[in-house]
């Protein structure tokens, strides 16, 4: 059992979010933090947690973002089921416990993901999805029309990673921007699904997500971008399949549309000082007994 955390700038939260792990119910794991070359002093605590805790080791590497990281812990893990875990997240204490047991009722289950409790952010205490019953079928189709329907806290076998690869890195378009960035995990699910692996839900919340202003997902017009490019590529990967791909041509418009109306906001709210100051330039110029010069109103 392997434990992937990749970790960049967690110095605030890692500690608590490796103390979750080390509490876990069971303790048959190994854990993986890969420092994506942070500039606080999270190499310093990920290596005291290390001293403290043989199951926990450290592997530091040039920033590459959050997938090139969890592919470096992937290559060097030793389990047969990997634990997907951010640096700022948490487990409840059954949570291996819970999803092993599953695994184990479902040998021809290959993925599990599972339900959280919301901590910060305006759904603060509340769970991503409903309550429901454990071991829920995801299909290919449910991935592409609910882009939310797989948690990042997931636990897949090693068989998917040594099948369909790991999690895509920094790819870049004809504009520069980081393709996939933030969105890496959803393109690992639909590829995942494609290639014919099984995933099902557990939806009893089993963790914490935690949303913070400057995490990825707060970036409203970056994960736009990036769930758009992981679709546009679905595309190619789900020829043949009518439903599929009718699926993605509809999730993409949708997106286009939050995204136009996500940069029509940021134009708006970067103009809005400059329109402010330009009302209180007139305001002063048209105050009464004073006469107003064209340089003034210009």
């Amino acid at each position: 059992m392997s434990v992937i955390v990749p970790a960049y700038n967690a110095a605030s939260t890692l500690t608590d979010t490796l103390l979750s792990v080390r509490s876990q119910t069971f303790p048959d794991f190994e854990v993986i933090v890969v420092d994506d070359g942070s500039t606080d002093d999270t190499n310093l605590l990920a290596g005291s947690c290390a001293e403290a805790d043989y199951r926990i080791r450290v592997v530091t590497r040039p920033n590459a973002g959050a997938g090139a990281a969890r592919n470096t812990a992937m290559k060097q893990a030793r389990g047969q089921v990997f634990a997907l875990l951010d640096s700022d997240d948490l487990w409840m204490p059954t949570y291996l416990a819970d999803q092993l047991a599953l695994f184990a009722e479902r040998p021809d289950v290959d993925v599990v993901t599972v339900n959280a409790i919301n901590l910060g952010g305006d759904r603060s205490e509340q769970p991503l999805w409903p309550a429901g019953p454990a071991g829920t079928d995801l299909t290919l189709l449910d991935i592409i029309e609910r882009e939310d329907a797989v948690c990042i806290m997931s636990m897949f076998r090693r068989r998917v990673y040594d099948t369909i690869g790991g999690f895509a890195e920094r790819f870049k378009g004809d504009d520069d921007r980081l393709l996939f960035k933030g969105n890496e995990d959803y393109h690992f699910w639909i590829r995942a699904a494609r290639a014919g692996f099984r995933i099902v839900a557990n939806y009893t919340p089993g963790c914490y997500y935690r949303r913070r202003p400057g995490s990825l997902s707060a970036d409203e017009g970056q994960m736009l971008t990036g769930i758009i490019a992981v679709l546009k590529e679905a595309q190619a990967m789900c020829d043949g399949l009518p439903a599929e791909t009718a699926a993605i041509r509809r999730q993409i418009a949708r997106f286009e549309r939050e995204l136009a109306r996500c940069e029509l906001r940021r134009s708006l709210s970067q103009r809005w000082p400059v329109a402010l100051a330009w009302a209180l330039r007139l305001r002063q110029a048209l105050r009464p007994g004073r006469r107003v010069s064209r340089s003034e109103t210009a």
